[in-house]
């Protein structure tokens, strides 16, 4: 057997099915090395990966429902580590559905990618036109603060959003096998991160936005919804204006707990 071949033979699999009704989770299913935990009386479900990170050829899916008029906030347990493969990405896959009325926030914590480090990743949402969608995807080039350098590393990030059916934004971001240092690309920096806002009040949150972004960062908002991009030199000075941007979208108080300091 080739070494490609054992690696998929013991690659870690989970997946987490939930929809969220006013009521309450509806149903929550587990399977493999994914967990979700909801606290009694609470719109957020923390999703944890117990394998502790992801390597080459591992695969984790997130199914999330949330039904007319309900509130879930899907975010992470802690930052995901995505460590050295020997070929195969790790493979991550998103799907969320927002019904009449629901608001629903996609907000896991930093991504940190190591060398030789590969990750495959897609967002998939499908929003009624009333719902309320906030995402964000941060990303860490290895741990500044370790003195840890990259070499080579693989992440491809696929972002599908869509209206009644209809695409209202859609991305596709490459980056590999060198980290792009242009000062029109990352420059020094080493964490970077996408925010996307769609929601009738998107327009009158840009200039709150604006107020808080570094020099290096961007936002506009057009179509009802708002993007922003951020660049930092590290995770923690990342975190800290996108913790600002996030509250400046959705109001203080509303993000979750993992989310602060």
């Amino acid at each position: 057997m080739s070494t490609i071949a054992r690696l998929l033979d013991q690659r870690s699999v989970g997946e987490i099915t939930l929809r969220m009704e006013r009521g309450g989770p509806a149903v929550m299913r587990e399977f493999g090395a994914s967990k979700c935990r909801i606290p009694h009386g609470s719109t957020e479900a923390i999703l944890i990966n117990t394998s502790g990170g992801l390597a080459g050829g591992d695969f984790v899916g997130v199914g999330a429902t949330v039904g007319a008029d309900a509130v879930l906030t899907l975010t992470s347990q802690t930052a995901e580590r995505v460590y050295h493969t020997l070929g195969p990405p790790a493979d991550v896959r998103v799907k969320l559905k927002a019904e009449t009325g629901a608001t629903l926030f996609w907000l896991p914590q930093e991504t940190i990618v190591f060398d030789n480090s590969a990750l495959q990743r897609s967002l998939e949402v499908e929003l009624h036109e009333s719902a309320r969608f906030l995402a964000v995807e941060p990303i860490v080039f290895g741990r500044h603060e370790m003195g840890e350098a990259l070499g080579r590393v693989s992440v491809i990030d696929r972002w599908d959003i869509r209206r009644m059916g209809q695409r209202v934004h859609a991305e596709y971001f490459r980056l590999g096998p060198d980290l792009p240092q242009t000062r029109a690309t990352l420059g020094q920096n080493r964490a970077m991160a996408t925010v996307l806002f769609v929601a009738p009040e998107a327009q009158t949150r840009r200039d709150a936005v604006c107020e808080v972004l570094s020099k290096n960062d961007g936002a506009s908002v057009w179509n009802g919804k708002l993007v922003a991009r951020l660049v930092a030199t590290d995770g923690f000075h990342l975190r800290k204006t996108l913790i600002k941007v996030l509250n400046a979208c959705v109001g203080q108080n509303n993000l979750p707990k993992t989310w602060t300091f």
